[in-house]
């Protein structure tokens, strides 16, 4: 592997579990010192980052890891809407349905578990969620078999991954959105289009609802708002 795919791979890895947070300046000698490379090939890995939207140039301060804002979230959404919507409509038509009934229990599970105050130390519903929300990404997208709407929705979904972050301290949102999920799985698994459709609108408005009460302010200090689908 190249040492700037190598830098790439991990950079991006932190700024989207967190531990990298918005604003932390990624600094080339910094960084060259830490990957014991030179620097040009961490300039590369952070030309990319930057390209993808994940870091940006701020002043004098350098490029910094770039934050999601409520500018951001909205217009992300309503490219989000469009695939995901096509994308479950496909699934329901072209998928298995025990495999969408089978998620569907258990994300019905995992969203008990988020209720109960007595679930052990060992569990983690969040994890669990998490978890079982990528393997219905990767089942429906293996389902609706389209290469090109499965490489836009990549795109979008390495961005929805730092939103994603927004919900991850709000254990009532997780639980809600486990079940949405649910109700998703379950409508694919009844190979109707409309109820897959359905499902997925109700899912993405409390999820936009929910980012762009949590997300910080544009520079501005304006909301951004969201127009209603017709």
């Amino acid at each position: 592997m190249r040492a700037s795919q190598r830098v790439y791979n991990q950079l991006r890895a932190e700024i989207l579990d967190g531990d990298l947070p918005p604003g932390r300046v990624l600094a080339e000698v910094e960084q060259s010192q830490r990957f014991g490379i030179s620097r040009t090939p961490v300039r590369e890995a952070i030309g990319r980052l930057a390209a993808e939207g994940l870091a940006e140039q701020q002043g004098g301060r350098g490029v910094v890891v770039s934050d999601v804002t409520t500018d951001d979230i909205t217009p992300l959404f309503e490219v989000r809407e469009a695939l995901d919507i096509q994308a479950a409509r496909l699934a329901a038509l072209r998928g298995d349905p025990a495999e969408f009934a089978a998620l569907a229990d258990r994300l019905e599970d995992v969203a008990g578990r988020f209720d109960s105050p007595r679930h052990s130390s060992q569990d983690d519903p969040p994890a669990a969620y998490y978890e079982l929300v990528e393997q219905m990404d990767r089942a429906i997208d293996a389902a609706a078999a389209n290469p090109w709407l499965d490489a836009a929705s990549s795109t979008v979904r390495m961005q929805l991954a730092r939103v994603r972050r927004l919900a991850a301290q709000d254990p009532s949102r997780l639980a809600a959105a486990a079940r949405e999920h649910a109700q998703i799985a379950r409508a694919v698994s009844t190979g109707s289009a409309q109820l897959a459709e359905a499902a997925v609108r109700l899912h993405l408005n409390n999820a936009l609802n929910s980012a762009l009460a949590k997300a910080p302010a544009t520079a501005a200090g304006s909301t951004a708002t969201r127009e209603e689908t017709p």
